[in-house]
């Protein structure tokens, strides 16, 4: 079977053929099509193994975190990784599907070949497998660690970050715009923010599985989402393609940073004095911002569409 690698390396841009090629490899290629059964099946569980690599942690090496009990700092990893997972549903159910259902609905021009639709239709159902797969990973989860209570979390920083960008402007074109760059930068980086999970060996091996066969899936979504956003582009007035290139390194931090605002409520529910304190300590650390480095996705788009910029992020 080809992977999206082979599909890929056939050329050197994204383009009609390549929309083909990952068209009709998707019923051999899918997760939704190939893995029921891994999703499914019984996983292996310890308890002594944790849910998030603690590494990833902003605030691992924190004095009063490591002074805390095993039970709490045990809890913080499993409250990370469901978070990890809210992160990911969240990208998915209020970015990119709904931009998915926009393009196949005709609601942004010319993006109506065949190609397109079929392709992005094949990623909208692979993106409600993923959804349905991370819930799944969420609720073993709690039943497992018997977590019975949980903080209430705010929505992830990536989608306030696009509410408050929504805020700033007036016209219903800019927020759909902001949406579909949105969820564009979150297709194309998405595999960098899931294989931080999918090749650790320190955790759980079922949190591991999940994360890499979504990331599979992922492969050949970013590709896609590529051609999408230049054939958008080229649509686009001057005005319009200004606007969405002011909008990619919004995107981009938006989806990279580390979410400072869940943290306090984590380690505060887990018992760990100083919540506040820890996460203020660790936000003014150089280079603590970021929980994803890899930008080559969104540079590849940020060329296809004539943007290219060095992206300062984090900062």
């Amino acid at each position: 079977m080809n992977t999206v690698s082979d599909l890929l390396d056939r050329e050197d841009s994204i383009g009609p053929s390549t929309l083909r090629r990952l068209a009709e490899a998707w019923p051999r290629r899918a997760t939704v099509r190939t893995d029921l059964d891994a999703v499914h099946g019984r996983a292996e569980y310890d308890d002594t193994v944790p849910d998030y690599p603690v590494q990833f942690l902003p605030f691992a090496e924190h004095p009063d975190f490591l002074d805390a009990t095993d039970e709490q700092r045990q809890l913080v990893l499993t409250l990370a990784w469901l978070v990890y997972n809210e992160r990911v549903i969240t990208a998915e159910e209020y970015v990119a599907n709904p931009t998915f259902a926009k393009i196949v609905h005709g609601d942004y021009p010319g993006i109506d070949r065949f190609e397109i639709q079929q392709t992005v239709q094949q990623a909208h159902v692979d993106e409600t497998w993923h959804t349905y797969m991370h819930m799944l990973a969420m609720r073993n989860t709690r039943l497992l660690r018997r977590v019975d209570r949980e903080p209430d979390y705010p929505h992830t920083v990536t989608y306030r970050r696009l509410l408050a960008e929504h805020e700033r402007v007036t016209e219903t074109w800019q927020r759909d715009l902001l949406t579909f760059v949105w969820a564009t930068v979150a297709e194309v980086s998405v595999n960098a923010y899931l294989e931080l999970m999918s090749r650790d060996e320190t955790i759980q091996p079922a949190h591991s599985l999940v994360t890499r066969l979504h990331a599979r899936d992922e492969s050949a979504h970013g590709p896609v989402m590529v051609e999408v956003g230049r054939e958008l582009h080229a649509h686009l007035d001057r005005r319009q393609r200004e606007f969405f290139n002011r909008a990619i390194p919004l995107a981009l931090e938006a989806f990279v940073v580390q979410d400072f605002d869940v943290w306090p409520i984590v380690i505060r529910h887990a018992g760990i004095r100083n919540a506040v304190d820890i996460v203020e300590d660790c936000r003014r650390l150089p280079g603590n911002s970021l929980l994803v480095r890899d930008f080559s996705g969104v540079r590849r788009l940020a060329h296809e569409v004539g943007a290219e910029t060095e992206f300062e992020v984090g900062r």
